[in-house]
């Protein structure tokens, strides 16, 4: 596939699914570009900014629902988004996806404030993602190479689940997703 290809598949998920309720006040497709836009504006490179934009791509290739914590299924969302989009972008993209929901555990373990800040749809997930990390799981995942980038992900994540927040469009995203894409 071209790059142009990779972007309007992804871009055409999100236009078909990305209406979905992301359980915060907002879409699945809001909270995308409310993450990207923050990460953009903050001045993320490129490759994390994509992250922020695809890293709940997972919750729109499953068919289990827009409600699946309150019935006490974990997809494992993260893993479904990075395993099909790693096919098309380098692991700056890929594993701060695999990783967001470990660094959600990564945070609740290390920053005592953290948990209390999470939105209940947050909380529930987290206890079947496995709660809290421990301190060894902790030492552990600060090793990993992308450790930083899921950590920064993971509060840009936080952050997006705002109504009315004005974003970047869908198209906007396009030349960056094109220009990250690997053929």
């Amino acid at each position: 596939m071209s790059p142009n290809e990779i972007a309007t598949e992804i871009l055409n998920v999100f236009r078909e699914r990305g209406h979905r309720a992301y359980g915060e006040g907002v879409s699945e497709q809001e909270h995308a570009l409310q993450c990207a836009t923050l990460a953009q504006r903050a001045g993320e490179e490129s490759a994390l900014v994509a992250a922020c934009f695809l890293h709940d791509y997972g919750h729109l290739l499953h068919d289990l629902g827009e409600d699946i914590a309150d019935r006490g299924v974990d997809a494992r969302h993260e893993q479904i988004g990075a395993n099909r989009l790693s096919a098309w972008f380098p692991a700056e993209v890929i594993e701060p996806i695999r990783l967001h929901a470990a660094a959600k555990r990564y945070l609740c373990g290390k920053e005592p404030d953290y948990l209390g800040g999470l939105s209940e749809s947050s909380r529930k997930s987290l206890a079947l993602q496995g709660g809290a990390m421990t301190d060894g799981e902790a030492r552990e995942f600060e090793r990993h190479p992308h450790f930083d980038r899921s950590v920064r992900l993971r509060r840009y994540d936080d952050r997006g689940k705002q109504p009315e927040m004005a974003t970047l469009g869908l198209e906007d995203l396009r030349p960056l997703l094109e220009r990250l894409a690997r053929t």
